[in-house]
């Protein structure tokens, strides 16, 4: 990856909203201070609001729920390998129970882990509100970069390109 950009403000909430509306699941982990990878797992998001949060729904009585309400700090790792597109973002969650914002960000596949559907007693939502991001893009499809490498390890050129960049929020 050649090219590294700062992505500011409006281009930067747009350049998140594309990824992770492009790349949808991510490994979401709290506490974070064990470092051990048992508090992660994986998570779909559902919105990416105007002002940059990160909306998933979750059960209230969820182990990352009880986590989040011991320390709000989480990561988000979004990865596409077949695309090229990666993204970390660090940020403070928390935990929404508003009926209007659940029926707002409903959609038929939330059924399948709410039994009772929007009106589930153990619905909630997660806000992950991103303190910071970090995106990578590599340019071109998966096949186009598989020549490229290839090429770039006999001659000794990089011949794939791509953009990275910190994402202003």
């Amino acid at each position: 990856m050649s090219d590294q950009a700062n992505e500011h403000t409006i281009e930067g909430i747009d350049k998140l909203k594309s990824l992770v509306t492009e790349i949808n699941t991510c490994l979401f982990c709290t506490n974070l201070k064990t470092n051990d990878g048992a508090t992660t797992r994986p998570m779909g998001a559902v919105h990416v609001c105007e002002q940059g949060n990160i909306w998933f729904f979750s059960e209230k009585n969820s182990d990352k729920n009880k986590e989040i309400e011991q320390d709000s700090s989480v990561q988000l790792f979004f990865a596409h390998p077949g695309k090229g597109s990666y993204m970390v973002v660090n940020g403070e969650a928390s935990i929404v129970t508003n009926q209007e914002k659940i029926e707002e960000l409903w959609s038929p596949v939330v059924n399948i882990w709410f039994k009772e559907g929007k009106n589930d007693p153990n619905v909630s939502l997660i806000k992950v509100k991103p303190s910071s991001a970090y995106f990578w893009d590599t340019e071109g499809n998966k096949m186009i970069n598989f020549l490229k490498m290839a090429a770039s390890v006999v001659t000794g050129t990089n011949y794939v390109s791509g953009n990275e960049g910190e994402i202003k929020l």
